[in-house]
């Protein structure tokens, strides 16, 4: 438990300047990074790092998407789009499956491509609200985060003390019904009591918040669908956490699982203009 605390408090630290920095490269650059080791992750779980070519050309792919926005807002490498170098990443994978068809199969192919759409595309939802100015750019990103990372800690004090009902045993074992109806409403007060925060700090916008209750809820199921559909990964390969980079913790997958689709509903609200006026 030390272990895992010392580790949040550190996390924690690090997430606060690179919020404080989401207007500069800085952001992008630890975006393109996370992205980068969750593939990495995934497929070292998965066995894809044998791989070894295809397995980096995806990680640096993921990389430079995170940081290519940062040329284009100064009008810069604007012919080097995302279709343009993911159209050369699927071309390069293409042409080494051909060269190396006798020891790599169609299934690893598109699985590899696969996760190296959908983990830069989750992240990306974060580069694009951090390119909103001032406050409402650092709320947004806020708010996302918390959406996804604090439904756990309503649905754990839930199971804690209500937990009798099994949600799915064989995936994974200590989660509860109870608990994910305490995580479920946790997460609806979470994001009022935040909002409430910023509100208060700033007047650049008007909550909806009815909308940002009932948000918060639907985010802790939609993660919730992300975090075991990471645990069933696992439980299959036969692995307790994706990597080490956070002691007591696991790997950046193991703290990103939920984000990879609570990220994108909560863009989705944002865009359609559902959570703020």
């Amino acid at each position: 438990m030390k272990t895992r605390i010392i580790s949040s408090a550190v996390a924690i630290a690090l997430a606060i300047v690179v919020i404080i920095l989401h207007e500069t490269f800085v952001f992008n650059i630890v975006m393109g990074l996370i992205s980068a080791l969750a593939i990495a992750e995934i497929f070292r779980a998965t066995k894809h790092v044998k791989y070894t070519v295809p397995a980096l050309m995806c990680c640096v792919y993921a990389f430079i998407d995170a940081v290519i926005p940062v040329f284009h807002r100064n009008g810069w490498l604007t012919f080097f789009t995302s279709r343009l170098y993911f159209g050369a990443l699927v071309l390069s994978v293409f042409v080494f499956y051909l060269r190396n068809h006798d020891k790599y199969n169609y299934k690893s192919v598109f699985f590899m491509l696969g996760i190296s759409i959908l983990i830069p595309y989750s992240m990306g939802t974060l580069i694009y609200m951090a390119m909103v100015e001032g406050s409402r750019g650092v709320y947004m990103i806020v708010i996302t985060l918390a959406a996804a990372w604090l439904a756990d800690s309503g649905a754990y004090f839930a199971g804690t003390f209500l937990g009798k009902t099994p949600l799915c045993p064989d995936i994974s074992p200590k989660k509860t019904v109870e608990g994910v109806v305490g995580g479920v409403i946790a997460n609806g007060v979470f994001m009022l009591i935040i909002t409430l925060i910023f509100d208060l700090a700033t007047d650049t916008f008007e909550p909806r918040y009815v909308v940002l209750f009932f948000a918060g809820c639907a985010a802790a199921l939609v993660g919730l669908i992300g975090d075991l559909t990471a645990s069933m990964i696992k439980r299959q390969v036969g692995i307790k956490d994706y990597g080490n980079i956070m002691p007591g913790h696991g790997g950046v997958m193991d703290r990103f699982d939920s984000t990879l689709l609570v990220a994108p509903f909560m863009y989705y609200l944002f865009v359609q203009g559902a959570l703020l006026k």
